[in-house]
């Protein structure tokens, strides 16, 4: 029999935190990229990494907090734990993948592409071995064209978070740009999720356990990374306020050059040649 599949089973609170989290991870991931770019190469790899987890982890946790919204009438729902962790390295890893190509290659239209290309199949692969994770007493089946949509909106969505990576700049800068992502990768989400039917089955066996239950340990881990790294960037005066490592305040540059008469000599230096005592 068909299933009676709800998204939102606990009204807006769900979706407003999925949504939250997304936002939070994107707009970490976003400073993360913009620190590498403007700070020591060494580090360049560690922020890019961080960047990566941070998206990466949003994304996840943006689908799982979702999820707990998502029920069958007829049957119990819960989560196989291997596959369900495996889609959270999958989720950090294509998210690493395209965040390292735009940050060493910078924001080349092909790159871009490629790179938004890759990131988003992944994004979606994420979704669909998350939803590969759920156990419930019946066959889920999808919608292929609204499947291919949701494809096509991961795959936008990835290329315009990698393009602002690169090139948006300054605090609020990037937290607009991370609302827009969050907005972008919740679509994703709930498009993805509206293919969904259930074809229940009437086995009769014992369906303990419900979503909650099941996901909240496993999604411990990642907010407490998420709350961690945002105290990185909380300590971090070059993230908040965007500014490179390298390059030296206006205002000590305005002393220099106010010492330096137009000559180029500073004020107060004598040729050693001419003056003998």
């Amino acid at each position: 029999m068909e299933g009676t599949v709800d998204g939102f089973r606990y009204g807006l609170v769900t979706p407003v935190a999925a949504y939250a989290m997304a936002c939070l991870g994107g707009a970490l991931g976003l400073r993360c990229t913009v620190r590498s770019l403007s700070g020591a190469r060494p580090r360049k790899p560690g922020w890019l990494a961080l960047g990566a987890a941070a998206i990466g982890c949003g994304i996840w946790t943006m689908h799982f907090i979702a999820m707990m919204g998502f029920q069958v009438a007829e049957t119990r729902v819960r989560y196989d734990a291997g596959l369900t962790l495996l889609s959270l390295a999958v989720a950090i890893a294509v998210v690493g993948a395209g965040l390292f190509a735009v940050g060493h290659r910078g924001s080349r239209p092909g790159t871009l592409v490629l790179a938004g290309a890759v990131t988003g199949l992944g994004v979606a692969s994420m979704h669909y071995l998350g939803m590969a994770a759920l156990r419930l007493d019946g066959d889920i089946r999808y919608d292929t064209v609204t499947v291919a949509l949701s494809v096509v909106i991961a795959v936008a969505a990835a290329t315009a978070a990698l393009w602002a990576a690169v090139t948006v700049r300054g605090f609020l800068a990037s937290l607009g740009a991370s609302l827009v992502m969050g907005v972008a990768v919740s679509g994703m989400h709930y498009t993805a999720m509206s293919a969904v039917s259930v074809q229940v089955h009437h086995s009769g066996g014992s369906w303990a356990g419900d979503s909650p239950a099941t996901l909240l340990p496993m999604l411990l881990g990642p907010v407490v990374f998420l709350v961690v790294a945002g105290a990185v960037v909380m300590f971090d005066p070059l993230l908040v306020l965007g500014e490179s490592e390298g390059r030296r305040p206006a205002g000590r540059r305005s002393r220099a050059a106010a010492v330096r008469p137009a000559g180029g000599r500073p004020r107060g230096a004598h040729r050693s040649f001419g003056h003998r005592g």
